[in-house]
This record gives structure tokens, C-alpha cells and sequence, in this order.
């Protein structure tokens, strides 16, 4: 079995936004094949998710709507915090300069065994404990 991806927050939140059709079709096979068991998320990718929807997203939804929307993804497989995984978050951050909170994205797809991350945000190409970034988008 090969290795599981990582899907990085903006890629949930463009499956769920209708504002760019290309970026929405793009993002929903990859929510597809996460829902098939081939990418992990962590529970802080699944928070910012929630958070987005409800505070930023316009028409913000309404709660019982993000609930929703969060069982549909229940059976993605996800990678939960704990210290070792800050602290590895942290080495992130000392080793690639990038915020702590892309370093939790980072540590989180390590531990999951991941070989690519799958981020608009990050750096394409580049490289973090051996786990490539890829922009879909591109």
C-alpha cells in the first residue's frame, strides 16, 4: 500500500467554496480520494476548516451546517496533536523557518507517514522531514 497523502485546510475550504469553480473541482477529488482513505488531515486542519466556515466563509454557516459538513468528512483518517507532535512542530520551525502553525501541518503528515503534502500555502517543491509540498492549483 503506498503511502498516504496530507491535505493542508485551503484545500477543504476551496472543496467547500463555490467562489472559484476550477479551484473547487480540483480540491473536491482530492477531498474524494482523502474520503477513500488515500490522504490523512489532522484535527487542527479539521478546526481551521470549522473556523473558516463559521466566521469567514460569506454566508458564514451555521453551526449545525459545519457539523454537517464535518461528519460528511468522518471518515477521513486524522492525525491528533499531542506534545511530541508540537515539539516536532517546533523543530519545524527551527529547521525551515515556517510559522508554528504550518509546522503542526508539517509534524502532523510526518507522523501520518505522508510523502506529499497537498497546500496552497506552503512552498511547492519544497521539501519538510522529507515530505514534499504540491499546489494542486498549479
Amino acid at each position: 500500500m503506498p503511502a498516504p497523502d496530507f491535505l493542508d485546510t485551503n484545500i477543504l475550504v476551496y472543496a467547500y467554496d463555490p467562489g472559484d469553480q476550477r479551484k473547487q473541482r480540483i480540491a473536491q477529488n482530492l477531498v474524494r480520494k482523502a474520503l477513500a482513505g488515500d490522504i490523512l488531515v489532522s484535527a487542527q486542519v479539521l478546526a481551521e476548516f470549522a473556523a473558516t466556515l463559521l466566521h469567514k466563509m460569506q454566508p458564514a454557516a451555521r453551526p449545525e451546517d459545519a457539523a454537517a459538513v464535518l461528519d460528511a468528512l468522518g471518515p477521513i483518517g486524522v492525525v491528533s496533536p499531542d506534545a511530541e507532535l508540537v515539539r516536532r512542530a517546533v523543530n519545524a520551525r527551527g529547521k525551515y523557518g515556517v510559522h508554528f502553525y504550518d509546522g503542526m501541518i508539517v509534524a502532523a503528515a510526518e507522523r501520518g507517514g505522508c510523502t506529499r503534502i497537498w497546500s496552497e500555502d506552503l512552498d511547492p517543491g519544497q521539501k519538510y522531514f522529507g515530505i514534499a509540498v504540491e499546489n494542486p492549483f498549479q
